[in-house]
């Protein structure tokens, strides 16, 4: 079957052909697979992408207006479907975000702990920080009101450094809870 065309082997494998279909696969597989790899997808997914070109090209092949082409329209399929496979799975939210993000007028016992773990990992985080970073974050939660002046003298800084000194600070904070376990933005 090596010596038909392309657009004769669409037509007997729309015809029922097997051999037809098995050879079309056998031509176009390592397309498909090399586009699917090239997404940078795991190798289930580039499974997954692979047989759901395959799967639209049964479904469709009657529709393919220049069957010549077959190997550009299985290379946009494919495209397509990776695109749609890293979609799916940006939208995705991992179990451990999940676990963390507790809404504050959630008053269920499940919630009570998980806040009260992440309380805790919190404040764990919050003690290895510097006295000054203490100090100074703590005062801002605390005493919001204060302004910048206050806060450096409370804190002993300058005016002008209570900003970088607080972005220090919440970046050493944000770090520490990662090596807790604590994902970005589990905190609210």
């Amino acid at each position: 079957m090596d010596t038909l065309s392309t657009t004769d082997l669409l037509h007997d494998a729309l015809g029922g052909g097997q051999a037809a279909w098995r050879e079309l696969v056998g031509r176009y597989a390592p397309l498909v697979w090399q586009i699917a790899r090239a997404h940078r997808l795991s190798l289930a997914d580039a499974a997954d992408v692979s047989q759901n070109t395959w799967i639209t090209l049964a479904e469709k092949a009657g529709t393919i207006r220049t069957p010549e082409r077959l190997g550009a329209w299985l290379a946009t399929t494919a495209r397509r479907e990776c695109l749609r496979v890293i979609g799916a799975r940006s939208r995705e939210v991992s179990t451990d975000q999940v676990e963390w993000i507790v809404q504050q007028d959630d008053y269920s016992p499940e919630a009570a702990v998980l806040r009260s773990d992440r309380d805790d990992l919190l404040w764990r985080a919050f003690e290895q920080l510097s006295q000054r970073c203490r100090s100074l974050l703590g005062l801002m939660a605390f005493a919001p009101e204060l302004s910048y002046a206050q806060l450096a003298k409370a804190v002993g800084v300058a005016n002008a450094s209570v900003s970088t000194t607080r972005a220090r600070c919440l970046d050493l904070l944000r770090r520490k809870l990662a090596v807790f376990g604590m994902p970005e933005g589990a905190t609210g």
